[in-house]
């Protein structure tokens, strides 16, 4: 089993920058492509972004690119994301999940473990 715990989360300005945090347990997390999610309130969760196991390969949602950036610690089992130029339409609770087979996917249904998530406030 692999637990994901999210942090970092809060309320921040528009233009502002928030680095969230997610620490996993379990020694195979250097084998699992890492993915953020987030969901606002009344809409679907959607991809933000995705890192392979190696952090060689990384995705990003197209309304984030050029402001997020996803990197990870394998030796501390954690992965970030670095977010700035932050946009009200930010708002949302970030997930980090845990895709074990690997493949980085930009679909939720593809990842088997989730955290609880962290809330991002974007005032304008």
């Amino acid at each position: 089993q692999v637990q994901l715990v999210e942090s970092g989360g809060g309320l921040v300005q528009a233009g502002g920058s928030l680095r969230l945090t997610c620490a996993a347990s379990g020694r195979a997390f250097k084998s699992f492509a890492m993915g953020w999610f987030r969901q606002a309130p009344g809409k679907e969760r959607e991809f933000v972004g995705g890192i392979s196991w190696s952090g060689g390969t990384i995705r990003y949602a197209d309304s984030v690119k050029g402001r997020f950036t996803i990197s990870r610690d394998n030796a501390k089992s954690t992965v970030y994301l670095q977010m700035n130029s932050l946009k009200p339409e930010d708002t949302a609770v970030y997930y980090c999940a845990a895709d074990v087979l690997g493949g980085g996917s930009t679909d939720s249904q593809d990842y088997n473990f989730w955290g609880q998530g962290t809330q991002v406030t974007v005032s304008s």
